[in-house]
């Protein structure tokens, strides 16, 4: 296992930021959620040794949370989603300052900074200062000085916070590339949700410190048998009027269409509708429900 916690338990007064937390979590890349105060920061600097625990136990990468926090931080690279980055200092000195800090010898450090600035996309950058990057680019120097090391996990938390659209394609490209290329496992902790789905396979829900659902995303998602989305050939607004001219309930979803079916219908009469129509149906799949709906459902049967 990748991440192992028995009945954590950190309080901050009278507040629980993790709850008798036990969870299980596999390598691969993982999708950490939450709403505000659910506990995803707690648990993070738990698993980095960078807080001392109420309650409980734990191990990441086979090493205990308590007692072999230095090993577990230099098998371990962290993006934080705060601005970390020195002002005044070049790109390449601050990766390979986040090498030497994971154990790395000054000489390999530099040479391994400039390699993963050019893996990042900073290559023409190195020498520029730190605070002189754009928000996209101090991101992906953020994720660079996390990788420099060659870590077994990588967590990132908010790494596409405040990034326009292909900056924020660029990073979660890197991220899919280091976890399904490059070996590393990935905690991906996010509040945009079709980020999560872009890049990982697994899912945990938190809520109030506990865990509210974990999985596979595709297991996570129910099927609904009522309902299917359909692509057609054709004119999906005409076809979309045919079902509900049959007493379908059809309604256009950008390039799709969605039909809900009442008891007494089945595809069958989807199908007769098309027949008739002189209409080719390409696709007629039952629907599944989207990870927004997962993750509020979770959070709804905690409340």
């Amino acid at each position: 296992m990748l991440i192992e916690l028995q009945n954590i338990t950190k309080t901050y007064g009278p507040i629980a930021a993790l709850s008798d937390l036990t969870v299980s979590v596999p390598e691969g890349a993982i999708g950490l959620l939450g709403p505000n105060g659910a506990g995803k920061t707690t648990m993070i600097r738990t698993l980095l040794g960078l807080i001392s625990l109420d309650h409980g136990s734990g191990q990441v990468l086979g090493r205990d949370i308590r007692s072999q926090r230095l090993d577990i931080r230099q098998l371990v690279g962290f993006a934080p989603e705060d601005e970390c980055l020195f002002p005044s200092t070049v790109g390449v000195e601050f990766v390979a300052y986040a090498g030497e800090l994971g154990g790395m010898g000054r000489k390999d450090a530099l040479q391994r900074a400039h390699e993963v600035l050019d893996y990042v996309g900073l290559g023409e950058a190195r020498y520029r200062k730190v605070d002189s990057y754009s928000t996209g680019m101090k991101q992906r120097l953020k994720l660079g000085s996390a990788i420099v090391h060659d870590p077994k996990l990588v967590i990132l938390d908010e790494p596409t916070n405040g990034m326009d659209p292909a900056g924020r394609d660029e990073v979660l490209e890197l991220a899919r590339d280091l976890s399904r290329n490059k070996g590393m496992s990935l905690l991906f902790s996010s509040h945009l949700l079709p980020d999560v789905e872009a890049v990982c396979d697994h899912v945990m829900v938190m809520g109030r410190g506990k865990l509210l659902a974990q999985g596979k995303i595709t297991d996570l998602k129910e099927r609904h048998d009522r309902e299917f989305e359909i692509r057609v050939k054709g004119d999906q607004t005409l076809f979309s009027q045919a079902l509900n001219d049959r007493g379908i309930n059809a309604q256009l979803d950008d390039e799709r269409i969605r039909v809900i079916l009442k008891d007494a219908q089945g595809p069958a009469d989807i199908w007769r509708t098309a027949l008739e129509s002189g209409e080719q149906i390409r696709s007629l799949k039952p629907r599944q429900s989207t990870l927004e709906e997962v993750f509020f459902h979770a959070v709804a049967e905690a409340v």
